[in-house]
């Protein structure tokens, strides 16, 4: 056989299997619900790493969020990010599919996907600014849908201490009291403590409104829902 006949039998047999991927209909693997205690769900059925993201359809029509946070043997157990009521014995638990849209190293994508792509993704770039979104990355600002196709790992690799550049440069938050008595530096982290009620949201809303920067991420844990709006 030459190589042209060659060829062209290859091209034949790809273009045939092409043709069969067209109309395959996908499967798609999930377990169920067998017991939940409290804030933790266990299920069967799935093979997942611990962090990998899961979503479990509720009667109301609606999806429960969950996070699987360990295992014992067949068994996983998931965190569920939200309150478990409507959660009916045997419910179908859905790993997350995430495609990864930040480029890999080198800008080559890996074409097997890879067990940490099965992890919360957030949202990222600039259509993010001015926007107020809860902790899975939905806008909670009645703007519509985030107008961004990049995500990133909601579990990322920390950076290398020794990689950081050291702080050597005023950072203004202004407010005089700080600036003057207690100077901030550009890549600094400081705490702020008191007792309740002592004004501290206020402080931290004024150095997010008046702060010398050009993107000011605020994240609000354990905040008040009518403290959201002072920050904004």
């Amino acid at each position: 056989m030459d190589t042209q006949a060659h060829s062209t039998r290859w091209k034949a047999y790809l273009q045939d299997c092409s043709e069969l991927l067209a109309i395959a209909e996908p499967m798609q693997v999930s377990g169920r619900v067998t017991r939940v205690a409290g804030l933790v769900m266990e299920a069967v059925g799935l093979k997942l790493p611990v962090g990998s993201a899961c979503t479990v359809p509720l009667p109301n029509g609606t999806q429960l969020e969950a996070e699987v946070v360990g295992f014992d043997g067949n068994r996983i157990f998931l965190m569920p990010q939200s309150d478990v009521e409507g959660i009916v014995p045997g419910a179908r638990v859905f790993p997350v599919e995430v495609i990864p849209t930040l480029p890999r190293l080198g800008g080559v994508r890996h074409p097997r996907r890879r067990p940490s792509d099965r992890t919360r993704h957030l949202p990222v770039g600039d259509a993010l600014l001015g926007r107020v979104l809860d902790s899975s990355g939905r806008p909670y600002d009645g703007l519509g849908a985030v107008q961004t196709t990049a995500t990133a790992p909601l579990n990322n690799r920390a950076a290398n201490p020794l990689s950081r550049a050291p702080i050597d440069t005023i950072l203004d938050v202004g407010v005089r009291a700080i600036n003057s008595m207690l100077t901030v530096g550009r890549g600094q982290r400081m705490g702020l403590f008191a007792g309740s009620g002592v004004g501290k949201s206020v402080l931290l809303g004024m150095m997010a409104r008046y702060t010398s920067a050009d993107v000011i991420v605020v994240g609000l844990i354990g905040e008040r829902g009518r403290e959201v709006k002072e920050f904004i």
